[in-house]
């Protein structure tokens, strides 16, 4: 069955419907798998390439049973939050499904998170148990686990108790079996998945409650109020959107999608695994964390049909001087999105590496994320300069934000979505919600957008001065709450500048109090091990003050314009 992203004839104003000739999936994640699994047990579901690991649909199923009944083992009761801190492998799928299966809400923690970050995030949601990786590259998470929780040292596992983190009672790490040393208090992967029963009779019983309408997921995107919010999503949310995200590529069961895209990221979770589950293709990890070079020895060995990434990840990928050596004839589709794409990458990407069926997609995470996409039937012209059309049982419109009246084709305004896939909620968080989605149900973006007549949206900036890094979104705001804290800080002012690589890079002006310097080095020493390394800015610059107004309202548009000016750099065009 496909569903097309089809254009209504021409509009008279900038509101758009999409199609809703096939209907929406309501059953839970687990009840829809198991359908799967029973029309295609054999097929390949998971290749981890890095773990050398190899799952069928069936196979998947049964372990990822296995690990529903450990996690019942361990006491967890249904609407209960389960963290995991990991790049992408095998067990994050695993309890991605598993978790689902049981009414568990599984909270996704950026593995570029530090101690005051996680510490947040496990807090604000009340996480009962945590799965982590060990460690990875310079970072170590049982490490900043531990300097958080000191007392766990003396702890029996599965029975944790700190004060600073006064939730979490189980933690988890994610070992290779037998190896590495034990820790204390803390529980193997290995161990707790060999304690589960993939034939546990709870299962059954436990899913006959569940509604598709229940949350099954958080996501933490930064607030502009310096703190993280918990986006809130339910099956049908993600479920859904994974299902029409894949009918835009048009994947079948003979699709092999390779993501390099994080999980911890809607982009990996839903528009690379949700997309595959529901079409019965094969989710393909190359890696546990990006790297150009095993992506494309992935492909070519893997005979991959699917791509996906943000710009940064394709211009690597274009650019490996080892290019030149893989055989990459196998693809065809795949996305692109996260930041807008400059449009000389785009049509690289569709001529040079065969993928002449990329779509783009357009979303945020309070939306499951994405609310417009590009696909096949789209022509080149409009894949390369908008983010496509209208996703089916979603509307879209661009206001006015400050009269908020629906403004006429090609004129630019805020984008609104809503449908099913507007999240349930931020976690807690009432107020913030009711700022987000209006009382008619629409989200409001934040983004700056225009409308043709066909219905193609096109992104033209952001209300708010969010800057989006290599696909992360940054508040200014938090990053200069966080310097504010520097007790040589007398004000600070953050800016997103234009970046070949990542799209943009931060760029902090700081006044030091009177008597007091500062170097560039002791900023960055200051923000080292308690930000994520993608919020430090990359360019620190101390000055007497910042350009006002009148009113005393400060002007960043001016920051950024001398600084571009200082480094001489220029914007690219984008789609």
């Amino acid at each position: 069955m496909s569903a097309e992203l089809s254009a209504p004839t021409l509009l008279a104003s900038s509101l758009s419907r999409g199609a809703t000739a096939v209907p929406l999936i309501e059953q839970t994640l687990g009840d829809f798998f198991d359908g799967v699994v029973a029309r295609q047990p054999e097929r390949e579901a998971l290749v981890s390439r890095h773990q050398r690991r190899r799952y069928t649909y069936r196979e998947l199923q049964r372990e990822a049973n296995r690990l529903a009944s450990a996690l019942l083992g361990l006491g967890l009761v249904p609407g209960e939050r389960i963290g995991i801190w990991s790049h992408n492998n095998a067990e994050w799928v695993l309890m991605q499904l598993a978790t689902a299966k049981i009414g568990l809400i599984l909270v996704n923690i950026n593995p570029a998170y530090r101690t005051a970050e996680v510490e947040y995030a496990l807090n604000k949601v009340g996480c009962k148990a945590l799965v982590t990786m060990a460690n990875f590259k310079t970072s170590d998470y049982l490490g900043m686990l531990r300097e958080l929780a000191p007392e766990w040292a003396h702890a029996q596992p599965g029975r944790l108790e700190s004060g600073a983190l006064p939730h979490l009672h189980t933690v988890v790490w994610i070992d290779e079996a037998g190896q590495g040393e034990d820790q204390p208090g803390l529980m193997r992967f290995s161990e707790l998945l060999a304690s589960g029963n993939p034939d546990d009779v709870r299962l059954a019983a436990i899913a006959a409650t569940l509604q598709a309408t229940d949350p099954i997921n958080i996501q933490f995107t930064s607030g502009t109020t310096g703190f993280p919010k918990g986006a809130t999503l339910t099956h049908r949310n993600i479920l859904n959107n994974g299902f029409f995200i894949g009918e835009a590529m048009k994947l079948t069961p003979a699709d092999r999608l390779c993501i390099p895209v994080p999980l911890y990221h809607c982009f990996g979770m839903v528009l690379g695994n949700l997309a595959c589950f529901t079409h019965g293709a094969t989710i393909v990890y190359p890696n546990d964390g990006f790297d150009a070079l095993t992506v494309l020895e992935t492909v070519q060995e893997e005979r991959c049909t699917g791509l996906h990434g943000v710009p940064t990840m394709f211009i690597a990928e274009l650019d490996h001087p080892r290019f030149k050596e893989f055989d990459l004839s196998t693809l065809r589709t795949g996305i692109m999105a996260g930041s807008p794409c400059p449009i000389e990458v785009m049509k690289r990407v569709v001529s040079d590496m065969h993928l002449s069926e990329i779509t783009i997609a357009y979303g945020m995470t309070e939306t499951s994320p994405v609310s417009c996409q590009s696909s096949m039937d789209t022509p080149l012209d409009k894949r390369v300069s908008t983010v496509g059309l209208v996703q089916p049982h979603l509307e879209v419109k661009v206001i006015d934000p400050a009269g908020g009246e629906i403004v006429a084709p090609g004129v630019s305004g805020e984008l609104c979505t809503r449908g099913y896939s507007v999240m349930h909620g931020y976690w807690d968080d009432p107020a913030r919600t009711q700022e987000a989605i209006d009382d008619q149900g629409w989200m409001h973006t934040g983004d700056l957008a225009t409308m043709d007549a066909e219905g193609y949206v096109n992104i033209v900036g952001r209300i708010k001065d969010m800057v989006i890094r290599g696909g992360e979104n940054i508040y200014p705001r938090e990053i200069e709450e966080f310097l504010y804290r520097h007790p040589k800080v007398q004000d600070v002012q953050v800016v997103g500048l234009p970046d070949k690589r990542y799209g943009e890079e931060l760029c902090a002006w700081i006044v030091t109090k009177p008597g007091q310097t500062l170097t560039e080095d002791e900023i960055r020493d200051f923000c080292k091990g308690k930000i994520a390394h993608y919020k430090v800015p990359r360019y620190i610059r101390f000055v007497s003050g910042f350009p006002m107004t009148v009113t005393g309202k400060i002007q960043k548009f001016k920051i950024r314009d001398e600084m571009k000016h200082q480094l001489g750099l220029e914007e690219d065009k984008t789609a």
